[in-house]
């Protein structure tokens, strides 16, 4: 059971959130539209303390880039503590849509830096879990790809990930899945070239990534937030005013009030399904 209080909903400058991940230019650029149209920030990203003046994205890449790119200065964020029992760090894997397996082979073995060994699944779990290899490639008939490199270094290694998931992401669809089984993603995704598993990362390990100004692929790290807010559907106008930080967290502050004492807002404690988002 954990302690759920009222997020902590703050407006800060653009210039202090670090991201630790890719933006995703698909989402980034339907964001934009989305934004320029609606003028209203449904979600906040979710942001972790890194130092006393920055934060790190640790959900929210994309909405944060949209936002950078169409000139708001500052931006609506829910504060959490990394190191919080309602906050946990998962992983995304990546189903591979459109090629033959030969050619998704063909062009992760190409790759500088990269060394590719056909394994079968469970060596392939279990060298991911003690991290002696990058991420694996399971294919439908269950044979499995390890792709390794980068030595010890996680700087280099998240560096030779990033090459990875650019090579197929950019020939071919894909889409992020939080299915556990990668065997259960056939079933759910007839057709798939292949599912690429990732590594588990540790929070320590996602602050030190951003603390250099590096970042993992898009679509990897999956943060799971207890209490999260969602659809605030604050106005970018007030957003982009030009007015002082502290004048546009004292006008949150009402905004917010508003919102309670017009009974608008529900806190869900059980686990909900949303139709229709």
């Amino acid at each position: 059971m954990f302690d759920v209080r009222l997020p902590d909903l703050r407006i800060a400058p653009i210039g202090k959130l670090i991201l630790h991940e890719k933006h995703d230019e698909r989402r980034t650029s339907a964001l934009i539209a989305r934004f320029q149209k609606d003028a209203l920030l449904k979600s906040p990203p979710i942001a972790t303390p890194l130092d006393d003046s920055n934060y790190v994205i640790l959900d929210g890449a994309n909405r944060v880039t949209a936002l950078d790119l169409i000139g708001i200065p500052h931006i609506l964020i829910q504060i959490v503590p990394y190191d919080a029992p309602s906050v946990r760090l998962s992983t995304w894997r990546h189903v591979v849509l459109g090629p033959s397996q030969k050619m998704f082979c063909e062009h992760l073995t190409a790759l500088e830096g990269i060394t590719a060994i056909h394994v079968n699944r469970v060596t392939a779990q279990a060298e991911l879990a003690r991290r002696t290899i990058l991420t694996y490639c399971l294919y439908p008939g269950g044979e499995a790809m390890a792709l390794s490199g980068g030595g010890a270094d996680l700087h280099a290694r998240t560096a030779l990930l990033n090459l990875i998931v650019e090579t197929y992401a950019h020939h071919w669809g894909v889409k992020r899945v939080d299915i556990e089984d990668p065997l259960e993603i056939f079933t759910a995704y007839p057709g798939v070239a292949a599912v690429v598993v990732f590594p588990q990362y540790d929070p320590a390990e996602i602050l030190d990534i951003a603390r250099v100004r590096a970042r993992v692929p898009a679509g990897i790290t999956r943060h799971i937030i207890h209490g999260r807010a969602l659809r605030l559907n604050y106005p970018l106008d007030l957003l982009a005013l030009d007015e002082s930080l502290e004048e546009k967290n004292a006008g949150l502050s009402r905004w917010l009030q508003a919102q309670f004492n017009e009974n608008r807002v529900r806190f869900y404690q059980e686990a909900t399904f949303l139709f229709n988002e």
